[in-house]
């Protein structure tokens, strides 16, 4: 089966606005577009009442639909784009759909006045649950010229985290900003006095870490510009910062099969709340 990329569509501006970065992303890897919208069963003793109403559902989706797949392909010209009706929950044939993905794209919208996102229970369900990579993308986000960011753990450095955002920084030829964030010492938590020679000496052998952890990969990919960061302080707080302007942010999502279920994590988990460009997380064991 020819993978390809998914986008969950359901007419709202954050939909449109994930199919449209799915298109180019489609594009830069030769992949078919594949849009998924998906209805939601009805249980039986409502479905007469409601029938005349989802009819009408029905058709103003479809009219939709042919709008964005022909907006697509006039924008994106020899983009190969289909669309996919499922009947079921959101949530789950979504997560189904991702299974034959290269990549998953879900709109999510802002939360107005708060200074913040909001990952919806089907956007955020999907990202637990799918081992692609899923991509949220929100209306309004079209930037393409910033670096991809990466957020990276130097004490479990993954490969399929790595290779990932090399390579989305090859493809839009941009530079790949790597932030990796270090935690300062006990004392800020105590009122303590500070100790700059230790502080420059501890940032100073982070910065060393992250420079060895990047240098196979910068010989693997030398025509990416890598710009290193080794920061003290909240991983979550400098990966925000360094979203503004940026083109994609890259952060990871352990895999867990174990009885306690799925798990985003509190630092991509936050990311995906208020980073300012689209979250792309990656699933990785």
């Amino acid at each position: 089966m020819i993978r390809s990329v998914v986008v969950g569509l359901d007419g709202s501006a954050e939909s449109r606005a994930a199919a449209e970065w799915a298109a180019r992303e489609a594009k830069r890897r030769f992949l078919p577009l594949r849009l998924v919208h998906v209805w939601e069963a009805v249980p039986e003793p409502m479905a007469v009442g409601q029938f005349l109403g989802a009819e009408t559902r029905q058709r103003s989706s479809e009219l939709i639909q042919r709008e964005v797949v022909e907006g697509l392909k006039q924008r994106h010209s020899g983009l190969d784009v289909s669309v996919d009706q499922l009947l079921g929950r959101p949530a789950e044939e979504l997560t189904r759909a991702a299974t034959d993905a290269e990549l998953v794209v879900l709109g999510s919208r802002g939360m107005s006045g708060l200074g913040g996102f909001l990952v919806g229970s089907v956007g955020q369900a999907v990202v637990a649950h799918t081992e692609q990579p899923v991509v949220l993308v929100r209306a309004g986000e079209q930037a393409t010229g910033g670096p991809v960011v990466l957020g990276l753990d130097t004490d479990h450095p993954d490969d399929t985290l790595l290779t990932f955002a090399f390579e989305a920084a090859a493809r839009r030829v941009t530079p790949l900003r790597v932030v990796h964030a270090w935690n300062p010492p006990p004392y800020f938590a105590y009122g303590l006095p500070a100790d700059p020679e230790l502080d420059a000496m501890l940032g100073k052998q982070d910065a060393a870490t992250l420079a060895e952890v990047l240098r196979r990969w910068k010989e693997k990919y030398p025509a990416v510009q890598v710009v290193a960061e080794s920061r003290a302080g909240s991983p979550a707080v400098h990966l925000t910062e360094a979203s503004r302007g940026a083109s994609l942010v890259v952060v990871g999502r352990r895999i867990r099969r174990s009885p306690l279920g799925a798990h985003i994590g509190s630092v991509t988990h936050a990311v995906l709340h208020h980073a300012a460009a689209p979250v792309a997380v990656v699933a990785h064991d």
